[in-house]
């Protein structure tokens, strides 16, 4: 099967010479991030945004993938942003959000900063403790897609959540974990208050375990998950270009 209209990656050229690199969330598509990369890239900044591995076809594919797919796939756009900006961020929503953490805690001070929206390091339900042992029976459950508190607005994510991948996702949680005093880049956190998808407690073992200096959290009142095509998006897209050009002009001393 192929790649479902509106769920291709995209990339936009840069004029100030710095990127930014979009990572979009589990079982969902570029289509959720199309609108933040637009603003960017007219303030701007060069954007990519890939389309992870399993994603964008059919929920089956995504069974067939793992984290290090989805990681492997954000590296290497992250790596060609950088082979063409001199300064470059990364902004990620739900598991878009786990995978820039991942690549904050692997770059370093290569990364300029990183933002995130709804990021995703843990389950607290019960349900993600037994999804090893779920995930060799039950191919998939009920969708997560589509937590979006504005009417009219509908995420191009899949019907149905892969158990398998769910798994592998579960993996990459407990990694990013323990390796969030790695992440010493200036942040900017914008989390939902009312959020059906990725429990409050995320953002909050983000904020406690993180080692950087400049941290700025955002609560966003009116939108649920898919705040990036909710109430809150113009707020998510200003404030992570103006995070960006802050930095970018010496404003804010690095985390």
């Amino acid at each position: 099967m192929g790649v479902l209209a509106g769920a291709e990656p995209f990339s936009f050229p840069g004029s100030s010479g710095a990127g930014f690199l979009l990572c979009h969330g589990f079982t969902a598509t570029p289509a959720g991030m199309r609108g933040w990369g637009e603003h960017l890239a007219q303030e701007g900044f060069a954007v990519r945004c890939p389309l992870l591995p399993g994603h964008g076809t059919q929920w089956r594919d995504l069974n067939r993938t793992t984290w290090q797919d989805w990681y492997g796939t954000v590296r290497e756009a992250l790596l060609a942003l950088r082979a063409e900006c001199d300064q470059v961020f990364v902004g990620g929503m739900s598991m878009g959000g786990t995978l820039a953490l991942r690549l904050a805690e692997e770059f370093g001070s290569e990364l300029s900063g990183i933002v995130l929206v709804n990021p995703s390091v843990t389950r607290l339900s019960l349900d993600a403790k037994i999804l090893p042992l779920f995930s060799r029976v039950v191919p998939s459950v009920r969708a997560i897609g589509n937590d979006i508190a504005k009417p009219g607005e509908t995420e191009l994510a899949y019907p149905r959540t892969p158990v398998r991948a769910a798994a592998s996702l579960a993996k990459l949680w407990k990694i990013v974990r323990a390796d969030l005093p790695k992440v010493t880049q200036p942040v900017l956190l914008l989390h939902s208050r009312v959020d059906h998808v990725v429990e409050p407690e995320n953002s909050r073992i983000i904020l406690d375990a993180i080692a950087s200096s400049n941290v700025t959290e955002v609560v966003l009142e009116k939108s649920f998950h898919v705040a990036t095509q909710d109430f809150d998006a113009e707020l998510i897209f200003s404030r992570s270009a103006e995070f960006a050009r802050e930095l970018r002009a010496g404003q804010v001393g690095a985390g």
